[in-house]
């Protein structure tokens, strides 16, 4: 793995090469009562560039070549203004506040304002969701819930905090959806480190691309891609956050960055900590007490072995906004966690006790970014990481549990213990893999100019494993095998833009390579007859062709067609080849990649705005061609294992459907967002088509948001949220040939789960309080393999930040 470091030399001859010079303006809008203008637009007139403000006025705009400039700021119902600023060497950072007047026009017409950074991307062609984290950052909302409510994402999550998650874009789902922070998969920083505990106040926004993922991603993404983008201002500021509520729940997070305006060095450093006891109440078909005579009955108990914990943090230091780099940082980034398991694959009437799994991660880290690169046009994008995880699996208890939490009972009121003396078949494990972990991307775009680009993009990742367990002898350890997965993935992508930017073409390229090693120990007769160890070794190595295009035309302002299409390759993971004992997963060596042929087609109606209404309507129909399918194998009541899972290829077939998605806006108050997704996903197995088990075909969101201004105190805002969750009927296992009788014991019943929040923003908007109720009818809600999720939760949250010293 250590070869990836020959980039280096090159790498540092980039950091003192560049020269082009580019800088920042930023500052506030508000009126003339001092109240700040979220959403007001701000434009650097004569240049491509311009943002919208945030909730709290504020606006920054980067990479601003050297140069005069006038920043142009509008807001609806108020007039414009203009002001010129200059970027020098020694004047790289402009601030600029603007107070605009409420204008005495009576606007009739449709206005349009300039496009933030979401609209310009989700108008690129791609099926793609740009969501913005900042005002959830203030709410007790964990990052997948924020996910859960964008259109055409399903997230699916094995109980509570801390527990397994996958997601589902458009029906696909599980790893043919990938995930990445700054573009490096997530998988490279481990179990510790992911989206169950990276709070959204350290994310700036998320980009949800379904099915079409563009080349600059480069990865083996089948379904889409989930990418989170850190935040990478290079602007001091300061937020921490605390909450507490139900089942025990803290979870805090401070996260900082601090820069010296003359020698552009920063300091950034990120840290957050979870926990959680999960013990939410459940019931149901499998929770019950087995009392003498093998009587079963049914109780609601609480969870009792399913307590999480994860602490972690970046720290990292560098140059910002200097002659040679936009970005230049080196970092470290760690973590850690501990899991308890209280069951299975499925919840079964004897539950775990004393299962738990600990993970910890430890990675360097490189990041360097630079626009206009010895000639303008040219830009560069490197980012590294290398380092360890571990992951250990502690199951030793052989007493058999009750949903009480007392030992189980035999029919003749005796308590047992597992002949297996451990709490999952196979036996008692101290098990653990040990892993070097290697990701590196990089990417090089060049604008030829206002119309054509081209760019060239690479990902590299490693995987060295090793197993062993303590319980084992050391005879068996000694003939524990090792693992290796190499991936690399390359892409070449041509974009061009043309009418008057009406049209937006984007062509792109993908070449997959996978190299996987098994080394096995075994004991052979030399010549001699004697009995010496030798490795055996199976490799592959597997290389696989994908292209695609994303082209979007504005028909008239404000309504543009959207088309994208990909033939897309999905290469299994160290998971599926390898198996992994903490997840429940079984091994499976001869598992095939999946392919798919994806397309997408829709509309997107706005940014309108009428007087103070404003909104956006989008829409998608999409199908998804797929071959080879990996996932859970298609059950059925007679071939169920309550414990352990295995990935396979289901087979081929098809999913097709639609989604679609509101927004509104009133006077800025109040707000409004609707969205709807269906489609059928169908695979052939055993010559039988059928639809796919463990999936939810027909899901609905919405949700209201409503400002109170200058409430108890003048300048401070309180926010009102409420969110609607539906989620239709579906099975988590298939029927056994025509025989449907006992299949509605397998069905996951139609759901509808209700939120409501408040926040409340004192008026220098540096301290925010607020209060969320999950569930507030205490609905069941249930998930993957019908495992419940938690009821009605209470959730309070204090949040303090400076945005500039």
């Amino acid at each position: 793995m250590k070869k990836i470091f020959t980039v280096l030399p090159f790498f540092m001859f980039l950091i003192v090469q560049g020269q082009q010079i580019s800088g920042t303006v930023s500052g506030t809008v508000q009126d003339t009562s001092g109240d700040s203008l979220p959403f007001a637009s701000v434009l650097v007139k004569g240049l491509k560039l311009g943002v919208l403000t945030n909730d709290i006025g504020f606006y920054s705009i980067n990479n601003i070549p050297k140069g005069k400039y006038n920043l142009v700021v509008s807001f609806v119902g108020y007039g414009t203004r203009s002001i010129p600023f200059e970027i020098s060497e020694s004047n790289n950072k402009v601030n600029l506040d603007f107070t605009l007047q409420e204008s005495t026009e009576n606007l009739d017409e449709v206005t349009i304002n300039g496009k933030s950074h979401e609209t310009k991307l989700e108008t690129k062609g791609f099926a793609v969701s740009a969501i913005k984290t900042e005002e959830a950052s203030l709410r007790n909302i964990q990052t997948n819930e924020l996910l859960n409510t964008t259109v055409g994402v399903k997230i699916r999550q094995n109980g509570g905090l801390g527990s397994d998650v996958t997601y589902s874009l458009n029906g696909l789902s599980g790893n043919s959806v990938r995930i990445f922070i700054d573009g490096i998969p997530i998988s490279t920083y481990g179990n510790s480190f992911n989206l169950n505990s990276i709070p959204p106040s350290m994310i700036k926004n998320i980009e949800v691309y379904k099915g079409v993922v563009p080349g600059y991603l480069a990865d083996d993404a089948l379904g889409g891609a989930i990418n989170i983008v850190l935040h990478n201002d290079a602007k001091t500021n300061f937020n921490a956050s605390l909450s507490y509520g139900s089942f025990n729940t803290t979870q805090a997070s401070v996260n900082g960055l601090y820069r010296f305006e003359k020698s552009g060095l920063t300091v950034k450093a990120s840290l957050f900590h979870n926990y959680s006891d999960n013990d939410y109440k459940v019931s149901g078909r499998s929770v019950v007490v087995t009392g003498l005579g093998g009587v079963q009955t049914p109780i609601t108990a609480r969870r009792f072995n399913d307590a999480y914990r994860s602490t972690g943090g970046r720290a990292e230091i560098g140059f910002t906004d200097v002659k040679w780099s936009d970005q230049f940082f080196i970092g470290v980034t760690g973590s850690d966690d501990y899991k308890e398991v209280q069951h299975g694959a499925f919840m079964t009437i004897t539950p775990y006790k004393d299962r738990f799994l600990e993970s910890d991660a430890l990675l360097g880290s490189i990041n360097y970014q630079k626009k206009d690169l010895f000639t303008k046009g040219l830009d560069v994008k490197v980012n590294g990481l290398y380092g360890k995880r571990n992951r250990a699996v502690n199951d030793t208890v052989s007493w058999a549990y009750s949903w009480n939490g007392e030992r189980a009972i035999d029919f003749r009121g005796n308590e047992y213990q597992y002949t297996w003396r451990s709490q999952q078949e196979g036996g008692p494990t101290l098990a653990k893999i040990k892993r070097n972990v290697a990701s590196i991307r990089s990417g090089i775009s060049y604008a030829i100019n206002d119309h054509h680009s081209v760019s060239i993009n690479h990902v590299y990742s490693g995987i060295d494993r090793e197993d062993s367990d303590a319980l084992r002898s050391v005879l068996e350890n000694t003939f524990v095998g090792t693992r290796e997965l190499k991936k690399n993935i390359y892409s070449l992508t041509y974009e061009l833009t043309a009418f008057d930017e009406k049209l937006k073409a984007n062509l792109f390229g993908k070449h997959y390579q996978q190299k996987s090693t098994s080394i096995d120990p075994a004991i052979e007769s030399d010549a001699d007859g004697n009995d010496v160890v030798v490795d055996e070794v199976v490799s592959s190595n597997k290389n696989y062709d994908g292209y695609g295009f994303a082209a979007s035309y504005e028909i008239v302002p404000s309504i543009t067609l959207l088309a994208s299409a990909e033939k897309a390759i999905r290469l299994p993971d160290e998971t599926e080849i390898f198996g992994n004992d903490g997840d429940n997963v079984v091994a499976n060596s001869s598992i095939d990649p999946e392919s798919s042929e994806n397309f997408n087609l829709g509309f997107r109606f706005g940014n309108f705005n009428i007087k103070k209404h404003a909104f956006t309507i989008s829409t998608n129909v999409f199908t998804r061609n797929i071959k080879d399918r990996i996932g859970l194998p298609i059950e059925t009541s007679l071939n169920v294992d309550d414990e352990l899972i295995v990935y396979v290829n289901q087979g081929s077939g098809t999913s097709k459907g639609f989604d679609a998605q509101l927004n509104y806006s009133y006077d800025n108050n109040f707000g409004l967002n609707f969205n709807i997704s269906r489609f059928d996903l169908k695979i052939e197995n055993q010559g039988i088509e059928i639809n796919v088990p463990n999936t939810p075909f027909f899901t609905m969101n919405g949700g209201l948001r409503y400002s109170f201004k200058d409430l108890i105190q003048k300048k401070s805002r309180l926010n009102a949220f409420y969110n609607v969750y539906f989620t239709d009927e579906f099975s988590f296992l298939t029927a056994q040939g025509s025989n449907t009788v006992g299949n509605e014991f397998f069905a996951v019943p139609q759901q509808i789960s209700q939120d409501f929040g408040l926040s409340y923003a004192f008026p220098n908007n540096k301290f925010i309080v607020s209060f969320d109720i999950k569930n507030i009818f205490d609905e069941p809600v249930y998930d993957n393999l019908s495992v419940q999720k938690p009821g009605r939760a209470f959730y309070l949250k204090l949040n303090y930040a400076i945005n500039k010293f």
